[in-house]
């Protein structure tokens, strides 16, 4: 455990964006996989409305540090290329 106050505070700190990174990544592999399921299942129009959604959960977490830009623009042009199919 850690012993000085600056390194108590940044356990903390530590603690709270685990849980905040685990949400946003979380929110990234379920609009993904709801996305795909919708496309699997037939409905275009439906995946096309929560394309945004995946995207906008993609870009939250590439700004925070989650995933990685180029990982982050690989999944969005494999969502697209997996719609216009």
């Amino acid at each position: 455990m850690p012993i000085k106050e600056s390194a108590k505070k940044y356990l903390r700190q530590t603690k709270k964006h685990r849980v905040l990174n685990l949400a946003r990544a979380k929110a990234v592999k379920d609009t993904t996989k709801k996305i795909i399921k919708l496309i699997t299942a037939g409905s275009k129009e439906e995946a096309q409305k929560m394309i945004t959604v995946a995207y906008q959960a993609i870009d939250k977490a590439t700004k925070r540090g989650v995933i990685k830009r180029n990982t982050a623009a690989r999944n969005k042009s494999r969502l697209m290329k997996m719609l216009n199919k």
